[in-house]
């Protein structure tokens, strides 16, 4: 029976992954199980199923090859779920009617644990014109607001969740509201969102020429170009978003571009698609095929890695016949393309193992080396798939072969594509895969550095109870196994340590043989000045990437987590005079004292006949003041419960002392089913979530959290431990929807809970 290699990959493998009945009783009695499981599914399909099933057994035995988490947890379960990851949804067409089609078919895929994208390009600017009802439109804003409380449903109803995507072109007149959307913290926390960038706006922005933001045939305004990739600029380098998306560059590389137009990708930006496209995914564990590790003779194992891709790849081909779908229109898009995106995961242990460098030339020449092989393993595998089953449907020899992918490809490959066709229009793409990665031994994510060597994760026992683990990088773990005590190497390096430039000539490296794209977070010291913040994308652009998504410690999203050089977990701040808030963590709760400051507001719901009062008295620690109860009343008896009942729930935390501002972010988080309402000009999804706005307002105005809302004033918690990387800790952000602890970090486009493992791309 396989040994995991830590307690965390076990936990994460029988949360996630293991097959259970409803009743929680396992059916995969061990991960030998799931793999089973797994390749018996993938099988099926095949004239000679038990040869089948036993060689894909092979290249799932001891984490070679990692199937993406629809895979590896939903086939072989019978379950009406999805195995493709992701797919982009139809264009929305600007129709109330054409919308709200879409939003059904958002809503259904979503239930079957499928991420999306949309292109929000296509609904008409705010402000114009609605023919024969004399209205004005209310934008692609408003409805990207409906489409992120629909998510919100989705989650409420106990489903996987899949991310969204919103993109929206850098020509649309609403593009600058667009990009300051995310500046709101409660506001389309549901989407990712990313701007599609033109090679006419790139050109012109380097020329400092003017720019027309155009809808149909009117030109709404104009502008400099470079002004507003300067806001664009702003925006990602305040609150790490939008990202941005090469949207000329994809389609005239794109290997369909004689059948199909791209608009928009899935939520981490990987695989851009077309209209109802899907893909799934899976990666090739490079960390298990490098033989003779941190001596002078470690490698990668070409001939395995050969062919591990190539019976990685009749896998995910089988995948796209073995999954359901949730619409009819991505099943046919699916078969008549047949796309799939192969990875990597492990590069950076695998780079480290072989003693290079992550961001050094070297390094990225033998990253662009190792992708090069993957690619014609998988090119030419994919020919064998054809010769045996036939080519996508939609294969067009000529056009296909005059792709830019097919075009840098050996003359051999070229041949043999000629000659036989290709099952697979597009093959080879990198994921985001932490949680995989996590359950394959720590792996290092994806083509992403080493986040942290070492680390204490918390993790939720069956009893409520957390325990702390100590995580340790799978290839940190083998060099102190070979080595002992002795050093690391300078070689080492890890996210906090790496310039950002690094990062790119990594990416850029990568990008040349992957058709797809790739889901990859830049991360930047807080402290890089602006104009070396813009000069990351300049770069990405110049280098070649697709699109390029970075992450800088900010008061929205909060701070990436951070090493420290301590290797105890930071102590509760104590109270002190001058600005800073008093956090205090106490078992028992703060007696009362006789009297208490407070202040009552007034608030009218408008579905709502009388108004809601809500009073918030406050108790004083050392000449600081910090919410201590609530009291919510209304005339309106059909409220009088559930305030009642918040009454007590939430003066109950806050006389309990310590960092209560979460209880602001779980009430602004609560939306309503039948709608919200439009307060003051924001959008509210529902009347809990106007009381934490209350509340909210009442902790900032008193002192106890900073900003509107958006961050703590001090960092009582919460670090993450480094073997040999100096840094302090920086405020800890928000908490994990899921587990509720400060341990969110940003890798490859998704927020991920180092904890527990959620991650926003579901």
């Amino acid at each position: 029976m396989t040994r995991f290699a830590a307690p965390i990959a076990e936990q994460v493998w029988d949360m996630k992954y293991r097959f259970k009945d409803a009743d929680g009783t396992p059916v995969d009695r061990s991960v030998e199980d799931s793999w089973r499981r797994i390749a018996r599914a993938l099988a099926a399909v095949e004239d000679d199923k038990d040869t089948w099933e036993d060689r894909f057994y092979g290249a799932l035995e001891d984490f070679k090859f990692l199937p993406a988490g629809r895979i590896t947890a939903g086939a072989g379960t019978a379950r009406r779920v999805t195995l493709f990851n992701c797919f982009v949804m139809g264009t929305v067409p600007d129709s109330m009617g054409g919308i709200f089609d879409m939003l059904k078919e958002a809503a259904l895929t979503m239930q079957q644990g499928g991420g999306i994208g949309y292109d929000f390009s296509t609904i008409r600017p705010k402000g114009a014109d609605v023919k024969g009802v004399a209205a004005d439109a209310s934008g692609p804003l408003s409805f990207m607001d409906v489409w992120d409380a629909m998510c919100r449903t989705i989650m409420s109803a106990g489903s996987r969740r899949g991310a969204m995507m919103a993109t929206m072109r850098c020509d649309h007149p609403d593009i600058e509201q667009f990009i300051a959307a995310k500046s709101d913290p409660a506001r389309l926390r549901m989407f990712n969102m990313s701007v599609l960038i033109t090679d006419p706006f790139m050109a012109a922005v380097k020329a400092d020429g003017p720019w027309e933001l155009t809808f149909g045939d009117k030109v709404y305004h104009t502008l400099q170009a470079r002004d507003l990739w300067n806001t664009i600029m702003q925006a990602t380098y305040d609150y790490a978003e939008p990202g941005v998306i090469f949207i000329d560059r994809i389609n005239q590389a794109n290997n369909l571009a004689y059948c199909e137009t791209i608009a928009a990708t899935n939520p981490c930006g990987e695989q851009p698609l077309p209209p109802y496209g899907a893909c799934l995914l899976g990666s090739v564990n490079l960390s298990r095929l490098v033989s003779d590790p941190f001596t002078e003779n470690a490698a990668l194992d070409i001939a395995a890695l050969d062919d591990l891709v190539r019976m990685a790849i009749r896998m995910m081909d089988n995948t796209v016949d073995a999954s359901g779908f949730p619409l009819e229109a991505q099943r046919r898009e699916a078969e008549a393309k047949r796309r799939i995106g192969l990875g990597v995961t492990g590069l950076a242990d695998a780079l480290l193992m072989t003693g290079l460098r992550y961001g050094s030339d070297e390094a990225a020449a033998q990253t662009e080396a190792w992708l090069r092989a993957i690619a014609r393993a998988s090119y030419l595998a994919s020919v064998d798939l054809a010769k045996e089953k036939g080519a996508f449907p939609l294969f067009d020899k000529d056009a296909y072969l005059a792709s830019g992918t097919m075009q840098q490809m050996d003359e051999d490959v070229r041949e043999a594509v000629a000659e036989h066709g290709i099952r697979n229009a597009l093959l080879t793409s990198i994921a985001p895969t932490g949680t995989i990665s996590l359950y394959a031994g720590n792996v290092s994510s994806g083509i992403e550095p080493v986040f942290a060597y070492e680390y204490t994760r918390k993790v939720l026992q069956k009893d409520g109870s957390r325990t702390e683990e100590k995580v340790v990088d799978y290839a940190v773990k083998m060099w102190k196994d070979l080595k002992g005590d002795a050093p690391l190497p300078d070689y080492f390096v890890n996210a906090q340590t790496l310039a950002p430039l690094e990062h790119v000539k990594m990416q850029a490296a990568a990008q040349k043989w992957i058709d797809s794209s790739i889901s990859k977070t830049i991360n930047c010291p807080e402290d890089i000045g602006f104009d070396d913040f813009k000069e990351v994308y300049m770069a990405a652009w110049d280098q070649g990437c697709k699109g390029c998504t970075t992450y800088r410690p900010n008061d929205v999203t909060g701070s990436v987590l951070s090493v420290s050089d301590s290797k105890e977990e930071a102590k509760p701040a104590m109270p002190q005079e001058g600005g800073e808030v008093v956090y205090m963590e106490m078992a028992d709760p703060l007696d009362r004292p006789q009297a208490l400051e407070g202040n009552t507001y007034k608030l009218k719901w408008p579905d709502s006949e009388h108004a809601i009062y809500i009073t918030i008295n406050d108790i004083v620690i050392s000449g600081h003041r910090r919410p201590f109860e609530v009291f919510i009343n209304s005339k309106n008896m059909e409220h009088y419960a559930w305030t009642v009942a918040l009454t007590r729930m939430i003066s109950a935390v806050f006389r309990r002392g310590g960092d209560v501002s979460f209880v602001v972010e779980e009430l602004k988080a609560v939306f309503d089913p039948r709608g919200g309402a439009w307060i003051k000009g924001k959008y509210i999804p529902s009347m809990l979530a106007a009381i934490g706005g209350v509340i909210e307002r009442h902790m900032i105005e008193t002192g106890f959290i900073a900003g509107e809302g958006l961050g703590l004033k001090t960092d009582p918690t919460a670090s993450v431990v480094g073997l040999n990387a100096g840094g302090t800790s920086h405020n800890r952000g928000k908490a994990c929807p899921s587990c509720g602890q400060y341990t969110l970090q940003m890798v490859e486009g998704c927020m991920t809970c180092t904890s527990c493992g959620h991650s926003k791309c579901g």
